[in-house]
């Protein structure tokens, strides 16, 4: 696989008269706090998206500035939310999967086929390919991830705005130093997933 050519995989389903590919990817599966975000993006084959990329590998500013291009130019795009609430009672995997279906669902049975990020499979209610780092290897997944970064981002800085003293505006709710002397200092806030930090309140 190219690692320059981020519609190999895309091509290939083109050959085979596969025309709406989705790309799924998510944002968020590993944070202490907030939702999980999932987004579902279709590309017309071969736009000119200059900077496409797995959103892990650009800055904020170039995701921000990715952003309304990709919903401008897709054919279709969802973004799906399953909240800490629903993490605790499903667990991450589930909800991971409940975020991507309603992503989906959002495109309206526009898509043909699935791309989804990732090893892990599910039925979505149409055929679907898993890709391992999708996000640098197929286009319609790197537009996702993107979708999905930077929405969820933008949940986690109006939290931040709620819960002022967790810092969420700067981690997003993942386990940093800071994150973790606060949580000891104030405890879990309202939006904290708490099966993620039974292990940390127990060894206390």
């Amino acid at each position: 696989m190219s690692e320059y050519n981020m519609w190999e995989i895309e091509d290939g389903l083109y050959s085979q008269g596969i025309v709406h590919i989705c790309g799924v990817d998510e944002a968020g599966r590993g944070p202490l706090a907030g939702p999980v975000c999932a987004a579902a993006v279709i590309l017309p084959a071969h736009v000119e998206i200059p900077g496409l990329n797995d959103s892990k590998k650009l800055t904020d500013k170039k995701r921000r500035e990715l952003f309304p291009i990709i919903k401008e130019r897709a054919i279709a795009y969802g973004i799906g939310l399953a909240s800490h609430e629903e993490i605790d009672q499903i667990n991450i995997l589930q909800a991971t999967f409940l975020a991507m279906q309603r992503a989906i669902d959002q495109l309206e049975g526009k898509a043909e086929f699935a791309l989804i990020d990732g090893n892990r499979e599910k039925d979505f209610g149409l055929p679907v390919m898993t890709v391992v780092k999708g996000d640098s290897r197929s286009a319609n997944i790197a537009a996702a991830s993107i979708l999905a970064k930077v929405t969820r981002d933008d949940i986690l800085e109006e939290q931040a705005k709620l819960y002022p003293q967790y810092g969420f505006e700067i981690h997003k709710g993942y386990g940093t130093k800071a994150h973790y002397e606060a949580l000891r200092t104030y405890g879990p806030s309202p939006i904290h997933r708490m099966t993620f930090l039974k292990k940390f309140y127990g060894e206390k």
